[in-house]
């Protein structure tokens, strides 16, 4: 089988007033906002289908359940990868499940590692302990989830362990909106990568507000220029072969310590 590569990628990410512990009225607003709309990657919130709510009885799903098989068929329907976590019950314990389906049963799943106790998400999910590096058109991209942020010595970019995109999906409270920006801007310096990162907006069922401030960041730590005007959609476009140029000139990465984790 041949695998398509692309040396440029369009990646949307999808900033949205999450109904709050309503999967079907999510997956119903997404089918309507993405009708017709063409990327190669579209990158869904922290908990896109319930918000981020501890109610597990309300909102945990079975391995592959009904959100999982809504972003499959999506992703089939659009012929792109769809990215997003799942509040999911494996055996007896709930985890905040990353999914990346892609079309043709591309799989790839991560459980968030660094859960927020702040928020008592450890008191009711269990941590993932699973680095995963994702081959998607010949680039590779590590998923993390939203507190992941904050913790740079698991999400390094290894020798070991190369990627050439991070992924981020959040519920990153309005309160603590420069330290989300703040990060992600970070985590591309330090790791020589595109770091993508989306956000919800609105008011979830703890009256907590987000303000969305989705951003992708370049190499550099650049911020990038959307290529489309959608208040709900940032799209931008990635481009690899920039990234090696770039990274190939600015050697950094080659005096990184060389503690791995794997």
């Amino acid at each position: 089988m041949i695998t398509e590569t692309k040396s440029k990628l369009r990646i949307s990410l999808i900033e949205y007033d999450v109904v709050w512990e309503d999967a079907k009225a999510n997956h119903q607003y997404l089918d309507e906002l993405l009708l017709n709309h063409k990327s190669d990657i579209v990158l869904l919130p922290e908990m896109f289908a319930s918000g981020f709510s501890m109610s597990v009885d309300k909102i945990g799903e079975k391995p592959f359940g009904p959100t999982f098989e809504w972003m499959q068929q999506k992703a089939n329907l659009m012929n792109c990868a769809i990215a997003g976590s799942v509040s999911t019950l494996e055996g007896n314990k709930y985890y905040n499940r990353f999914y990346f389906v892609s079309p043709n049963n591309g799989i790839y799943i991560y459980d968030k590692k660094h859960l927020f106790s702040y928020g008592k998400e450890a008191e009711v999910y269990s941590a993932g302990d699973k680095i995963v590096t994702i081959d998607y058109k010949g680039w590779k991209i590590r998923p993390i989830v939203c507190y992941d942020l904050r913790f740079p010595v698991w999400i390094r970019n290894t020798e070991e362990n190369p990627y050439d995109l991070l992924l981020c999906n959040a519920s990153w409270p309005k309160a603590r909106r420069e330290a989300w920006i703040s990060l992600l801007k970070a985590r591309s310096i330090e790791n020589m990568s595109y770091v993508a990162g989306v956000n919800r907006k609105g008011i979830d069922g703890y009256n907590l507000e987000y303000k969305g401030d989705s951003h992708l960041f370049d190499t550099l730590g650049d911020d990038l220029v959307m290529i489309n005007n959608h208040p709900e959609i940032l799209q931008f476009e990635i481009d690899k072969e920039k990234q090696d140029k770039t990274r190939l000139h600015f050697n950094f990465l080659n005096d990184r310590d060389s503690f791995y984790f794997g």
